[in-house]
């Protein structure tokens, strides 16, 4: 497996910030070792190390065929990965919407790699090239601990709801809904933002880009805005046990939104829009509600915030749904790819 990502294993899960793209990428490696695998990943340019039991190589040219080559996001992995062996198979595992790959620097080492390419979902495959001469393969994601365990129901919570991904999809937005909507309407409720740079590594343009969005929602507390640090998986869950509805607009390239699906897997109705692939995440008037316009959203939003009967149901609907396929799952249909 190769990644231009950084050498992250899932040790780290518990005590930092993570995107999905790295968490992802590092609890498959872990399912298929956990499955019996010789498993040996592919970042950088570093000398060979050891990290949570799995052995991380530089990304250079060379190596023992495998039964599987597996490389993450980039076709040109392919050049710096051996070989796949007799009946194995080159797989390109995508995150982000599939038009770069229209790209020559994509779609060249693409087309000579000729892998099999896994998509996260109908959204997500419906962002690929028309021209692309395979079929993607579908394989959602699966959860991080604590989230891939059943959660419990819990009491009816205070008017707590909550934004947690990247402050640059659709964070404005959502503040000139609150402000003007919701928190107007209910002056007792409250927005947590648990949104930064350090959820993707302290990424510098991300934090430049992000700053005018995160200043305006500091000044914001006057309207029931809390703007908090990204947090760790484990403490994000204890956050989202607490609250009372998650709310997002959406953005185009979303392609899974593990976000959501953390939150609805702890019980956590939420309000989304069809923007990208976050509306897959919500069963529509059972777990959530997908809102075609901002008059919708607020209203399901206010309904949430206040009508403990229409709460309560979303509430035990998103956990009789559970966390979904275990990480074993998602690597066994890996698996059947080079089968």
């Amino acid at each position: 497996m190769a990644t231009e990502g950084p050498r992250l294993g899932a040790g780290v899960l518990g005590d930092r910030p993570l995107g999905g793209v790295e968490t992802a990428f590092a609890l498959l490696a872990a399912a298929f070792a956990r499955r019996g695998h010789a498993v040996e990943l592919r970042a950088g340019t570093a000398p060979a190390v050891t990290q949570d039991g799995l052995c991380w190589a530089p990304l250079v040219p060379g190596g023992a065929p495998a039964d599987l080559v597996l490389a993450n996001r980039l076709p040109r992995l392919f050049r710096v990965m051996p070989p796949p062996g007799r009946g194995g198979r080159r797989v390109l595992w995508l995150h982000n919407p599939g038009g770069y790959l229209r790209k020559p620097r994509h779609a060249l080492p693409l087309l000579a790699a000729w892998p099999r390419v896994v998509t996260l979902g109908p959204s997500h495959s419906a962002s690929l090239p028309p021209w692309l001469p395979v079929r993607p393969v579908e394989i959602p994601l699966s959860l991080a601990p604590p989230f891939d365990r059943p959660a419990a129901p819990r009491p009816v919570p205070a008017p707590v709801a909550i934004f947690a991904s990247n402050p640059l999809r659709g964070l404005d937005w959502l503040l000139d809904l609150w402000t003007a909507r919701i928190r107007p309407v209910l002056s007792a409720a409250e927005l947590h933002l648990y949104a930064g740079a350090a959820t993707y590594g302290g990424d510098a343009r991300l934090a430049a880009r992000a700053a005018p969005v995160l200043t305006r929602a500091a000044a914001l507390a006057g309207q029931g805005v809390r703007l908090f640090d990204p947090l760790p998986r484990p403490a994000l869950a204890a956050r989202l046990r607490e609250a009372r509805l998650m709310l997002y607009r959406g953005d185009p390239g979303e392609t899974f939104c593990l976000a959501l699906a953390e939150a609805q897997a702890l019980g956590l109705p939420a309000v989304v829009t069809p923007l990208g692939a976050v509306a897959e995440r919500v069963a529509d008037g059972e777990t959530g509600v997908v809102a075609r316009d901002e008059a919708a959203f607020a209203a399901a939003a206010l309904r949430l915030l206040s009508d403990d009967a229409a709460w309560g149901g979303m509430h035990r609907a998103a956990l009789a749904r559970g966390p979904g396929p275990s990480w074993d799952d998602v690597a066994a249909r890996f698996e059947a790819l080079a089968a």
